[in-house]
């Protein structure tokens, strides 16, 4: 288990690191995180959506991603409420408060899975969420220590020396825990470090006296490596309401979803209120509430300054949600992201929207009106329908997907914007060079074998596997 002495010290950049490592010394392993809170997730081949964190983790070992890699994905909805995927399936919605009175089925779900897994693999890497040391939920706690205990699993603790605070992070997160869980914490690994690791040296004795642990390695602050994310946290490092030479703008919503349908356009400005320049293109992004986050549009004014870029020849594109927004109306008879009755719209479409339970999560492959093939995904709860005649934007598995309209356009499909040729066709602007995925993981795996003591993790996790 990689977990971590708090929030984002990069355990999902570490899992996946060590899983390509060991996938390419020849062993069968599989990533695993029993319980994952992201609006980025992605659907299975044989069905279901988990995480995107573990999808990439999947891939690094060389798999296509399932459901039992992440059995419980909380989707947030709005502050303390989230709707739980439960093996790939939507369960239900619940409360903060509500999630906890159904721990026991929950961590059900969590061994089951992980037991199929284990049945079939050499090794699982399992993520960890937050800090190992989170007390207060030690009792309810399906995805950390109490997970790693009940199966005896060895863990390796990663802190983020970028942040500040190294030395109360690691000694302090294992000083916190109960004898019996410390004696799991096989190791810690001090991450993110600028500069010549050699200058923490001395550091690395301090740490190591303090908490009786090995220290695994130092490993060096690498930006130039991407992987996508797990949530929402890098939102905060996006660059926010700048203008100059920017010539995309996406919108800001509260509750967006799926940031990697974006990872070719880093030049691009996020917005979360007007900006006082014209822009090229305007993008609305998904969002795991499209009720809501229309609201907090029209509260900012962003609905006008979307439609007064439209009128000036700015190309407008919705992305799921955003979609459904562009459209007349959206139509919310079960009260799924309302108090039920009609939304309306952006009116830049002649299309509708009604939300239903029934979730579609499909992978799918599509082919644009210029010919180009690509792949992409759809999750979401509404169906959408031309109110009058309209262009299609594409087709995909076989049928006409989503809605053009002069220099306005919406599309079920996330991930069609990670091909660059899509991006110059709807979007009109060139995107940025990219690594393969392949490529990525390759020298993720790299990073991890020239910074870590692998003769160390060879005998503290890996006993009798490897030779």
């Amino acid at each position: 288990m990689v977990g971590g002495a708090a929030s984002h010290v990069g355990k999902s950049w570490m899992t996946a690191a060590v899983c390509r490592w060991l996938y390419r010394r020849g062993l069968k392993v599989a990533p695993f995180k029993a319980q994952n809170m992201s609006n980025n997730s992605y659907p299975c081949e044989g069905g279901g959506e988990i995480g995107r964190a573990q999808v990439a983790q999947a891939e690094a070992c060389g798999l296509a991603p399932r459901p039992d890699m992440n059995p419980i994905l909380l989707k947030p909805t709005a502050d303390a409420a989230s709707q739980v995927v439960v093996q790939g399936k939507v369960w239900g919605d619940l409360s903060a408060r509500a999630y906890y009175e159904h721990f026991d089925f929950f961590l059900s779900k969590a061994a089951e899975s992980y037991e199929r897994l284990r049945a079939e693999f050499d090794v699982i890497v399992l993520e960890g969420a937050g800090s190992i040391a989170e007390l207060n939920l030690r009792r309810t706690d399906l995805v950390n220590l109490g997970f790693a205990s009940r199966f005896d699993i060895p863990v390796l603790l990663v802190a983020d020396i970028d942040r500040g605070g190294v030395f109360a992070a690691v000694h302090g997160t294992i000083d916190l825990l109960e004898p019996a869980e410390r004696k799991l914490v096989r190791a810690f690994a001090v991450n993110r470090f600028r500069g010549d690791p050699t200058l923490f040296e001395n550091g690395v004795k301090i740490l190591e006296e303090k908490t009786q642990k090995p220290c695994l390695g130092v490993f060096p602050y690498a930006p130039d490596i991407h992987l996508d994310e797990e949530d929402g946290v890098r939102l905060d490092d996006l660059p926010m309401n700048r203008a100059g030479g920017a010539r995309v703008a996406i919108l800001r919503f509260p509750r967006i979803s799926n940031l990697t349908d974006f990872r070719l356009l880093p030049d691009a400005v996020w917005a979360d209120r007007p900006l006082d320049q014209d822009f090229d293109a305007i993008i609305l992004p998904g969002t795991k509430n499209t009720a809501a986050d229309l609201a907090w549009m029209r509260s900012r004014g962003l609905d006008a300054w979307v439609r007064a870029q439209h009128a000036r020849g700015a190309r407008i594109l919705g992305v799921c949600g955003g979609y459904q927004m562009l459209g007349e109306r959206i139509d919310d008879p079960d009260g799924l992201e309302s108090q039920g009755g009609s939304i309306e719209g952006l009116g830049l479409l002649p299309v509708r929207t009604v939300l239903a339970k029934e979730k579609v999560t499909e992978a799918v492959r599509g082919r644009s009106r210029g010919g180009v093939e690509f792949d992409a995904y759809e999750i979401h709860m509404g169906r959408t329908e031309a109110t009058a005649p309209v262009e299609p934007l594409c087709e995909a598995a076989g049928r006409l997907e989503g809605a053009r309209a002069g220099n306005c356009a919406g599309t079920y499909l996330h991930g069609a914007l990670e091909d660059p040729r899509i991006v110059r066709e709807w979007l009109e602007v060139e995107p940025a060079a990219a690594e393969s995925k392949e490529e990525s993981y390759d020298r993720l795996a790299d990073w991890f074998e020239q910074a870590a003591d692998t003769a160390l993790f060879e005998r503290l996790y890996l006993p009798g596997r490897v030779g």
